[in-house]
C-alpha cells in the first residue's frame, strides 16, 4: 500500500470529528482493519495519486487533547476501532492554533498561538509547517481547512483586492482578516496546496488567489459536499431532465457535534446556509421560490446528523407530487474520506505544475470555486465526469464492494 514518498497533510482543526476520523481511518486501513468503502478514488490507479499509506497527518486545533481522547469524545468510531488505533492517536497532539472569537463565537479553546499581531501568527503557522516537514521527513505537504465555520466576510473590501493590499492590511492588523485567511495565506505564499472544506472565507480572497497563481499553489473549495447537498445535486438534475417542475424544496438538518455547536451562532450559520442554498437554481435553470434550508444544533445527536428533505414537484397536466428523504448519517464518516482524497488530488495537481483554482475538484464541494469567478457546475454527474477526465480516467464505474473498475 505504501510507496516511497511521504505526503504530509496539515489539517486546520486536527482535533475535530472530521480530522480525527480521517487520521484513524487511514491507520485502520494501513493495518487491514477496514477496506476502501467510502473512499471515492480508491480504485483509480496509474495516474500518480499518492498511496493512502504514504499520508502523514499533523495540524492545529484550539483544544490540546491527544487525538485518541478527541476521537473518543467525538463518538464517531466504535470501541474496537478506537482500541486498535488508540496507541498511535494517543501520541499525536495538535499544534496551537490561530484564533479570533470575532469570527467564530461558539468554539473557544485554550490552545491558541501567543502572537503579538497577525503577521506574527502567519510566521508561527509557517514555522509549524517547516517543523512538520523536517520532523516527519516529508517529501511534500498539503493543507486542508476542516475547522469550525467562521462568519461571512465581505470579499469586495479593497484590502482583499491584491496581494500588495492584503500584505498592508496584514501588517496593520486589519480586523477583517480571519484565521482561515491566515492559514490559506501561509500555505499559498510557500506554494503549498490548500483546500477549504469549510464555508469560511479563506483562499477565495482575490489577493490570496492571485498569490496562489504566482507561487504555484493549487487550491480548491469550499464547504465539503457530503450528505444533504450531495443528494440534492444528484436528484435535481434528474428532476430537470424529466421536466418535473420543483415548486418547493424544504431542507432541515439536526446535528450535535462541534460543527453544530459552531453553527448555533447565527453569524456562522449564515455562512453555511449560503453554501447549502446556492445549488438548486443553477442546476434547474430557474429560481425555486420556496427553497428553505434550516440547521439546528441538537446536542444529543452528536455526529449522527439527520438531514430531512420535502420536495414538491409538478408534473404532466399540472399534477402535484412529493418526494420525502430522510438521511440519517454519520457526518464525519462522509466527510473524512473526501478530505483524504482532496489531499491526494491537490498533491497531484502540484506535481503536474498546476496552480490556482483546480476547478475539476468541484465535486467535493457545496460551493465550488471557479478559475475566473464564473458560475460553478453543481450537478454531480457532470462534476464526476470532469474529475475523471482531469485524472485521466474517462469512465469509471463503482462496484458494490466499494472498489472501482474501468468502464
Amino acid at each position: 500500500m505504501a510507496g516511497t514518498e511521504r505526503l504530509g497533510v496539515a489539517l486546520v482543526g486536527l482535533g475535530g470529528a472530521v480530522a480525527t476520523t480521517a487520521v484513524a481511518g487511514m491507520e485502520l486501513l494501513k493495518r487491514g482493519l477496514t477496506d476502501t468503502k467510502g473512499l471515492p478514488l480508491a480504485g483509480v490507479r496509474g495516474v500518480g495519486l499518492a498511496d493512502y499509506g504514504d499520508l502523514v497527518f499533523g495540524g492545529w486545533d484550539l483544544y490540546d487533547d491527544d487525538l485518541a481522547k478527541a476521537a473518543r469524545n467525538h463518538g464517531v468510531l466504535n470501541e474496537t476501532q478506537l482500541a486498535a488505533v488508540g496507541p498511535i492517536l494517543g501520541k499525536m497532539r495538535p499544534w496551537t492554533a490561530s484564533s479570533n472569537t470575532n469570527f467564530c463565537k461558539n468554539v473557544v479553546g485554550s490552545s491558541t498561538k501567543k502572537a503579538k499581531d497577525l503577521r506574527d501568527q502567519v510566521n508561527g503557522i509557517l514555522e509549524d509547517l517547516v517543523r512538520f516537514k523536517q520532523d516527519q521527513k516529508l517529501d511534500r505537504v498539503v493543507m486542508v481547512n476542516v475547522a469550525s465555520t467562521e462568519r461571512p466576510v465581505n470579499l469586495a473590501l479593497p484590502q482583499f483586492a491584491t496581494p500588495e493590499a492584503f500584505d498592508t492590511a496584514l501588517d496593520e492588523n486589519d480586523p477583517n482578516i480571519s484565521p482561515a485567511m491566515l492559514y490559506a495565506y501561509a500555505a499559498v505564499t510557500t506554494g503549498i496546496p490548500f483546500a477549504n472544506f469549510t464555508p469560511s472565507v479563506a483562499a477565495d480572497v482575490p489577493a490570496i488567489l492571485e498569490l496562489a497563481r504566482r507561487n504555484g499553489s493549487p487550491v480548491a473549495g469550499k464547504d465539503g459536499k457530503t450528505g444533504q447537498t450531495l443528494l440534492k445535486t444528484v436528484l435535481a438534475p434528474a428532476l430537470r431532465d424529466r421536466a418535473l417542475y420543483v415548486d418547493g424544496w424544504y431542507s432541515t438538518n439536526i446535528l450535535g457535534n462541534r460543527d453544530g455547536e459552531a453553527l448555533n451562532d447565527p453569524a456562522s450559520k449564515a455562512s453555511k446556509i449560503d453554501t447549502k442554498g446556492a445549488v438548486l437554481d443553477s442546476i434547474l435553470g430557474y429560481k425555486v421560490q420556496d427553497h428553505i434550508v434550516q440547521i439546528q444544533y441538537y446536542r444529543p445527536r452528536g455526529d449522527n446528523k439527520e438531514a430531512w428533505d420535502n420536495i414538491d414537484v409538478i408534473g404532466f397536466c399540472g399534477q402535484p407530487m412529493q418526494l420525502k428523504i430522510n438521511f440519517l448519517c454519520k457526518d464525519s464518516i462522509l466527510a473524512a474520506p473526501l478530505v483524504v482524497e482532496l489531499a491526494r488530488t491537490l498533491d497531484l495537481a502540484k506535481r503536474r505544475g498546476e496552480a490556482g483554482v483546480i476547478e475539476e475538484l468541484g465535486c467535493f464541494f457545496k460551493a465550488p470555486m471557479t478559475r475566473n469567478g464564473g458560475t460553478p457546475e453543481h450537478a454531480v454527474p457532470e462534476q464526476q465526469r470532469r474529475l475523471m477526465s482531469w485524472l485521466g480516467k474517462e469512465s469509471v464505474q463503482t462496484t458494490g464492494g466499494g472498489e472501482r473498475i474501468r468502464g
